[in-house]
């Protein structure tokens, strides 16, 4: 299992991420909203603002602090180097 850091040294799987997308359009916002919910919601941004959600194959939401661009390099670099990717 390779893992990937989301910010404040917390780890994801980087073979179950469907979509990393930013939390500002409506329909994420809902998407948001309907994970709390059905308690799917997975808040990783430690109280700073939401930059980027993470959907999960298993149906969690995960929030993360850290911008997309920023989350989606460290997949890319995971999958080149084979390894853990931790800030």
């Amino acid at each position: 299992m390779k893992l990937i850091g989301i910010g404040f040294g917390n780890l994801v799987s980087a073979e179950r991420i469907v979509a990393i997308v930013s939390p500002e359009s409506a329909p994420i916002k809902r998407m948001i909203q309907d994970a709390r919910e059905r308690g799917l919601l997975i808040d990783a941004s430690f109280g700073r603002s939401t930059k980027s959600v993470l959907t999960m194959d298993s149906g969690n939401v995960i929030l993360s602090a850290l911008p997309p661009e920023t989350v989606a390099a460290r997949c890319a670099d995971n999958k080149e180097k084979g390894g853990t990717s931790d800030e």
